[in-house]
């Protein structure tokens, strides 16, 4: 399975069009003793929604529409992430996800985006999807709270068989506006991806769609780390078309699909991980899954729906606070 043009291809266009307009997206630009190019969305630039939009194109390697929304929780009416794709499986899974822990010296990040394909992180999901990526350049996208080093850098080229001067990194902590934003660009593949570990062949997913809140900054970035997680578990909507049959066995994977089939559905992220231990081994998987997930069966022709929004846990995990003005 390729697509016309390579991953990394397409994710160096968006690279090079956010690098020109750094000023206004508020990115920083920094150029490593190797050659390698980094663009800061948050770790010591400021950031924002357009910076995080640009980092959500990286990742799926422009193979989506992703727009800024509005969405409605309980009343309340905060900023929110669509995202439409007629390349789901490539464009969430072969280059979305994030699959590559980056680990150098001190250095830490968690990678994704069109250089994991060169790098093949992680093989068994390539072999599944029947893909195979070539390309003189490579493009990633770290979720991190630091500027990554030479070491970083030379280890992620090799990684991917290219030169340390032809890769291009993208950098925002979990923390910031930015990141919030590409976390919640990931509703879409978390569906997928969980559908993926089910052993449903994600290659028939012909579309995807999908919306979830940004979550706001609520803290340092194991709390954000729980908001955002919350923000597709108890706010992410999907849609999916699919080429799939028997039609009971499709029925059974999208019953199983929704994050509330889970054991540790109903509190906020940071609340059951906290009493985990904050150990992720511990914290059941089945809860990374969007809210609602609804699929129309090009075989049967029918259209289900599964699962359910919970915006009582989401104004909890945000944390708003309705300020009355006293008479």
């Amino acid at each position: 399975m390729r697509t016309l043009q390579s991953l990394n291809e397409l994710g160096l266009e968006v690279f090079e069009e956010m690098l020109d307009y750094a000023d206004e997206l508020q990115v920083g630009v920094i150029e490593l003793e190797n050659g390698t190019v980094v663009a800061d969305a948050g770790v010591e630039a400021k950031g924002g929604i357009g910076a995080g939009i640009y980092l959500s194109r990286l990742c799926m390697a422009d193979l989506a529409d992703i727009q800024p929304t509005p969405i409605e929780i309980d009343g309340i009416t905060i900023p929110g992430v669509q995202v439409a794709t007629d390349h789901p499986a490539i464009s969430c899974m072969a280059s979305q996800c994030a699959m590559w822990q980056i680990k150098a010296g001190k250095y830490f990040g968690m990678g994704s985006g069109p250089a994991r394909a060169l790098a093949r992180k992680t093989k068994e999901l390539y072999e599944a999807l029947e893909f195979e990526e070539f390309a003189d350049v490579g493009v990633l996208i770290l979720e991190s709270d630091s500027i990554p080093n030479v070491e970083a850098a030379d280890k992620i080229a090799e990684a991917c068989g290219i030169d340390p001067a032809d890769l291009r990194l993208a950098v925002a902590p979990t923390d910031s506006v930015a990141g919030l934003v590409q976390v919640s660009a990931r509703v879409v593949e978390t569906g997928l991806h969980k559908l993926f570990t089910m052993g449903f062949d994600i290659r028939t997913i012909r579309t995807g769609w999908g919306r979830a809140p940004i979550a706001p900054v609520v803290g340092k970035a194991t709390k954000c780390m729980g908001a955002s997680n919350d923000a597709i578990i108890y706010g992410g909507e999907t849609y999916y078309t699919v080429d799939y049959e028997p039609f009971d066995e499709l029925l059974g994977y999208l019953k199983a699909t929704p994050s509330d089939t889970s054991r540790d559905y109903g509190a906020p992220f940071y609340k059951t991980f906290k009493e985990c231990g904050f150990d992720f081994f511990k914290v059941d998987h089945n809860v990374f899954a969007p809210a609602k997930v609804v699929m129309n069966d090009l075989k049967s022709r029918r259209t289900l729906v599964a699962g359910r929004l919970n915006p009582q846990v989401l104004k909890e995990s945000f944390g708003f606070e309705v300020v009355n003005r006293e008479g």
